[in-house]
């Protein structure tokens, strides 16, 4: 039975059930486990979107606050977190708006990790986070 091989070996669990499911054997499938993983899928997703926004926080952060440190790597993590989430957002445009949801939560995150990197203390970091979802997903915006 294919929900027996879910625990006993996760790979050969899915290709039974991809193959189930290609044939419409719908009966046979190891349904419960099916809905389970898509569910999990997207909230890897939204857990990836979420950590790409925490990085683009921390570098904003980084390159507004600390004008005389700017450098290459900064602003090139700042792109490559750009385009992640844009890859995200282009296979899943759902979860834009999860940006807007998550960003208060995400910016505190930021500004946490942000005063380890720095060394600046907490106070230096505006309360509440200081970019828009529109300044931060645009390629050109920086602080």
């Amino acid at each position: 039975m294919t929900s027996d091989l879910y625990e006993e070996d996760f790979f050969e669990w899915t290709r039974r059930n991809a193959e189930l499911l290609r044939a419409g054997q719908l009966q046979q499938a190891d349904i419960e486990h099916i809905a389970e993983e898509i569910e999990d899928m997207g909230k890897r997703d939204l857990r990836e979107l979420k950590r790409h926004v925490r990085v683009l926080l921390i570098h904003l952060l980084k390159w507004q606050l600390q004008p005389r440190r700017r450098s290459r790597p900064c602003n090139d993590t700042i792109v490559s977190q750009r385009i992640e989430i844009e890859g995200i957002l282009e296979q899943s445009p759902s979860l834009r708006p999860e940006i807007d949801a998550h960003l208060a939560g995400k910016y505190k995150d930021a500004v946490r990790l942000a005063v380890i990197e720095t060394g600046l203390r907490p106070g230096r970091f505006p309360g509440e986070c200081p970019f828009t979802v529109e300044q931060i997903l645009d390629p050109e915006f920086l602080p």
